[in-house]
């Protein structure tokens, strides 16, 4: 049975994504309890010419202009603190979000480079972390007058801005954005000839009337009902990508398995037409190569369905998504893609294929990449993953699947090729051949480093305004 939602008392950003192109995310510190309290009451309840309204979840009509800025919040434990929950409300939020993501760092693969030690202001004081806002927007000044308007009521720690790529792409070269879950009983119209499989509400709400994929098992709700229901956590995370490394590691890629006995089984002389108008053979390696990583080639279309050939690019209204690994999959288990969702593919867990799903938000943040002058410059995704469980699904796909490789036995001590927490001197993948056999690739560093992020707790509308009320 479907749980009934109150789509008004929901943040918007939680069961869909903005596509306004560029985000701003503000890390916030509580200073003074009552001007926080009084702009949240006012956010709640539709906002003033001083203060941006949040956004709830109500679906606009494709006939209707979409709205210009979307204003969403998230609070951390040690915001909620800083607002005088009550201790014994506080105690009934799970440990992973009381401890906070840099507790949490080994588990995630955060260290190395990756450690919160090496994490830059404001992150490197996370007990000042209170609050992330964060603001969409076409236009940058808008963007600049929502930030203004939270000044007047937090500290404003840093902040963030990120934007969509041309072609909808990340610095990598992927076309992104492609999978997300669809929530049964939500209407999306951005995604009416989206015909994948629908997720229970309790993936992604929390609530005593949201059902999740574990059978009769749902994640614990937070009191009071006021603040814990239809509430939401998310994992906020600056990724940098090195990309040149990367397009780099490509290159060497490609150069090895040039030479490779059964090369031929990847790729037969003759057949670099099918993957890219104009590429030499080893230029067509290397894009073979890169979309076994990902399990995508950088136009979009999964190499489950399509593990020999990239062209032609996918029609706008072709559905991308609707497949799944079968036993004989050309797909390694080992690539990205495999194993942030293994659909109904067989995995060890087999019991958690679907349970950890996640919504994913992410826009890029840094300079375009200048492919034949490569520079220093930072650049990299400024990601959001929300679920109901933080330990339950984000935790769990970072730790058991990203960098144990627990769900399937030949990828098992190997980490995500492209995100995972990988070392030159132990790390390796192997690419899928049409003869049924493998080559390992070794030796890539890793390319993806954490710079930043908190555990949120996304409340809901009722929510903000319980918080809006409590006394010191």
């Amino acid at each position: 049975m479907i749980g009934q939602v109150n789509l008004k008392n929901v943040q918007g950003n939680i069961l869909r994504g903005y596509t306004l192109g560029r985000v701003r995310y503000l890390v916030l510190e509580v200073v003074d309890r009552d001007l926080a309290r009084q702009f949240l009451a006012v956010s709640a309840a539709g906002g003033s010419p001083d203060v941006p309204a949040i956004m709830p979840a109500t679906p606009w009509a494709k006939t209707l202009p979409k709205p210009e800025m979307c204003f969403n919040i998230g609070l951390t434990y040690e915001g909620l603190r800083a607002l005088r929950t009550p201790p014994e409300h506080l105690a009934t939020f799970p440990t992973e979000f009381i401890e906070g993501m840099t507790k949490r760092a080994v588990k995630l693969g955060d260290y190395g480079a990756s450690a919160p030690v090496n994490w830059p202001a404001p992150f490197d004081k996370p007990a000042q972390v209170h609050v992330i806002a964060s603001i969409y927007a076409r236009d940058p000044i808008m963007l600049d007058d929502v930030q203004g308007q939270v000044a007047r009521a937090f500290n404003v720690l840093g902040v963030r801005d990120g934007r969509n790529l041309d072609n909808s792409k990340v610095f990598f070269g992927y076309r992104d954005s492609i999978s997300q879950p669809k929530f049964e009983g939500i209407g999306d119209p951005d995604r009416v000839t989206d015909d994948g499989p629908l997720d229970p509400l309790g993936t992604v709400l929390l609530g005593p009337n949201y059902a999740t994929r574990f059978e009769n098992i749902k994640f614990r709700v937070p009191t009071p009902d006021d603040l814990g229901c239809d509430g939401s956590f998310n994992a906020f995370r600056v990724l940098k990508q090195d990309v040149a490394a990367f397009e780099t590691y490509l290159d060497h890629a490609a150069e090895e398995v040039s030479g490779h006995r059964h090369v031929h089984h990847l790729l037969a002389p003759g057949d670099e037409v099918n993957i890219g108008k104009d590429l030499t053979y080893k230029q067509a390696l290397r894009e073979i190569v890169a979309a076994q990583m990902c399990g995508r080639w950088r136009n979009g279309r999964s190499v489950e369905t399509s593990p020999d050939a990239q062209l032609p690019d996918p029609d706008p209204s072709e559905q991308l998504t609707n497949f799944q690994y079968h036993s004989d999959s050309r797909c390694p288990a080992g690539s990205h893609l495999r194993r942030v969702n293994p659909r109904g593919g067989q995995i060890v867990q087999r019991v958690a294929n679907y349970t950890r799903r996640l919504v994913r938000r992410g826009m890029s943040y840094g300079p375009d990449f200048p492919p034949l002058h490569p520079d220093d410059a930072e650049r990299g995704l400024l990601g959001n993953f929300i679920g109901a469980s933080i330990g339950g699904q984000f935790e769990a796909v970072m730790c058991d699947w990203l960098n144990l490789g627990l769900q399937d036995p030949d990828v098992t001590g190997s980490n995500d090729p492209l995100i995972g927490a990988n070392a030159p001197e132990t790390s390796w993948f192997d690419l899928s051949l049409k003869n049924g056999l493998t080559i390992r690739l070794r030796g890539f560093p890793r390319f993806v480093t954490t710079r930043g992020g908190a555990y949120t707790f996304l409340p809901s509308l009722a929510a903000i305004r319980y918080l809006s009320g409590l006394k010191d």
